[in-house]
């Protein structure tokens, strides 16, 4: 077959082959606002080791057409403070408040089949001015699935694998 017969079919394939990249998707793929469905921490030997954010996880993951975005992921089953100011609210319920949620927000880029998270404010310190890249594994329909490089947690070392479902 003569090369040039061959794009025509080639064109014709693509779109048949789905939405997982390996190139970057467009970032109108992206955008809007997306609801957290489950998040799950593998090791690096694939065993799930638990469900990240607990058995009803929340969170909420924004991205504009102008390139901001924004995170936040809570545990479920929280409990409230016992006041409603979180200043004054006791130092150990302030603190199980800030080790069960995350929210970061900032510019973000696309590069291959990363989304780049180029950190601007966090609830945590440590990570602003920072990248948090996240590997589109899947982008099909209304669903999105985000996975994490591996990281050190509880001395495993793993990935977070995050489902997103478009709201809007």
């Amino acid at each position: 077959m003569k090369p040039f017969l061959f794009l025509p079919v080639l064109l014709f394939l693509i779109p048949a082959l789905g939405t997982e990249y390996a190139l970057a998707p467009p970032k109108s793929d992206l955008v809007g606002t997306w609801k957290l469905i489950s998040a799950i921490d593998t090791t690096d030997k694939g065993q799930i080791v638990r469900n990240v954010y607990g058995l009803n996880p929340t969170g909420f993951l924004t991205y504009t057409a102008d390139g901001r975005m924004m995170a936040i992921i809570t545990d479920g089953g929280r409990k409230p403070l016992s006041v409603p100011d979180r200043v004054s609210a006791p130092a150990s319920e302030r603190a199980e408040a800030f080790a069960t949620s995350v929210a970061y927000g900032g510019r973000y880029t696309l590069d291959g089949d990363k989304v780049i998270h180029h950190v601007e404010v966090s609830a945590m310190q440590n990570v602003v001015n920072t990248e948090l890249v996240r590997t589109i594994v899947k982008l099909e329909g209304k669903r999105v699935t985000l996975r994490t490089p591996f990281f050190s947690r509880a001395g495993l070392k793993v990935t977070e694998e995050l489902v997103w479902e478009r709201m809007n």
